[in-house]
């Protein structure tokens, strides 16, 4: 069986230093200028601020779909695989047989069964993008300089509360789980949320009394006080200094990361586990103020080829993590829910693309473009329902095919971003939100 190990109790939150020490890099990644003029534009297009934030769960290595949420019981054993299909609270729904928990709340839930994944490929970039354009390629310039869904709300929507980073990463590799911000810009990448070891805290050396001082803090940092002289609107600027003082003085980033400070019963209901500190960490962020969060439990943890290869096939691999994710994501739904969080709080789960429908000789299931499925639950969405569906063999998409651009367009209007808005390419090109694809109807 694989394991997962658990995440260090504080997730490395450092005492002694501050993001001072980066020149003012400020908690959500951004230079105070890039800050505020982020939330310039958000409220010049009418955007402030609703609370709404999006969890978005990746799967490593493309879960199968025919294992998970979308069942074949009527066909051959090669093809239906080792698992029995269940009933769900809603009638005529049925999940894996390994699935009882989100079974049995299937009502908050969505399924998407028609998605087109032929655009991507073994890594995030496409789906973390929501974008059949961004692909990983052989130039150095992956993604093709398209962002992250996390990057656009950090750019077009920032953080909900002041000074909280607006988009945080929670995977152990930042480069082979995590798609940033392509040609935006570094100032819109996502904070790394497993290393914020010194950013919350005043450098040594640096009291309260002194940080309040601006003649002292001034000599603390010889970059900023030349933005001071030459900046434009300095005045403004400084504002968005000392609320975001306010807040580090206050200790409230610093304890948004510190899991430590939940009950050791919350901490065993979501697991003590890669995934459920994950997702515990994740909604303390989303209360704290932070918009969007992509986390991943394992690099390639999803990628079931047979039992020849590292993660395993369906039986040896698949079925120990099936409770796991079921728990995790179950009691965040509810913790989310309970704390009225949910409605507001979009949650995705999905990995890069679905598994063959044909298993292996090993007892696993390869790569397969052609259709993956995908869960959602809050942000106001419908649950109850399935979208879409496959052939007889869940290999191919039967009716309602969806592509990166519909669930881009559905994660930006929830957002309050407008899916027709642009960015501009560092050539000068007004490039679109979404090239191709609209808010999904049928979640609204």
């Amino acid at each position: 069986m694989q394991t997962q190990a658990a995440l260090p109790t504080l997730l490395n939150v450092g005492r002694r230093r501050w993001l001072l020490q980066a020149g003012l890099g400020v908690l959500t990644g951004l230079s105070v200028p890039q800050l505020l003029r982020a939330r310039a534009v958000a409220a010049e297009r009418g955007q402030e601020k609703s609370q709404a934030a999006v969890i978005q769960i990746w799967l490593s290595g493309g879960p199968s779909q025919i294992d998970t949420w979308d069942p074949k019981p009527e066909m051959p054993a090669e093809i239906r695989g080792p698992y029995q299909p269940i009933a769900t609270s809603v009638p005529g729904i049925s999940l894996c047989e390994h699935l009882p928990l989100q079974a049995a709340m299937m009502e908050k839930f969505a399924i998407i069964r028609s998605m087109d994944a032929s655009s991507s490929n073994h890594t995030p970039i496409t789906f973390q993008a929501a974008n059949p354009s961004a692909q990983r390629t052989e130039t150095g310039r992956q993604g093709g300089g398209y962002p992250s869904m996390g990057s656009v709300a950090a750019k077009f929507r920032g953080s909900n509360q002041p000074g909280m980073p607006p988009f945080v990463a929670l995977a152990k590799s930042m480069v082979s789980d995590i798609y940033g911000a392509g040609d935006l810009g570094q100032a819109f990448e996502p904070l790394d949320g497993l290393n914020v070891n010194g950013r919350f805290a005043m450098p040594e050396g640096l009291t309260i009394d002194r940080l309040q001082d601006r003649a002292a803090l001034r000599q603390k940092m010889d970059r900023f006080e030349h933005r001071v002289a030459t900046t434009p609107g300095f005045g403004d600027q400084d504002r968005s200094v000392r609320e975001a003082f306010d807040l580090v003085l206050g200790g409230a980033a610093q304890r948004a990361f510190d899991l430590s400070q939940e009950s050791e019963a919350t901490r065993d209901r979501f697991g003590r586990d890669s995934l459920g500190e994950k997702l515990l960490l994740a909604r303390r962020l989303v209360e704290a103020g932070v918009t969007y969060i992509t986390l991943s439990d394992a690099w390639g943890h999803w990628d079931h080829h047979g039992d020849e290869v590292r993660w395993g096939g369906i039986v040896k691999g698949l079925t120990p993590m099936l409770p796991v994710l079921d728990r995790a994501i179950t009691t965040l739904i509810k913790d989310l829910d309970e704390r009225g969080l949910l409605d507001n709080t979009l949650v995705i789960v999905a990995g890069e693309f679905g598994r063959s429908p044909i298993m292996t000789k090993t007892a696993g299931r390869d790569h397969w473009p052609a259709v993956m499925s995908l869960l959602l639950a809050g942000g106001g969405i419908r649950g109850g329902q399935v979208i879409g569906s496959t052939d007889r063999r869940g290999g191919e998409i039967r009716d309602r095919p969806l592509g990166p651009g519909d669930l881009a367009a559905t994660v930006f209007q929830h957002l309050g971003i407008a899916p027709h808005d642009h960015w501009i390419s560092p050539s000068g090109r007004p490039t679109p939100l979404v090239e191709k694809g609209k808010p999904i109807a049928e979640l609204f």
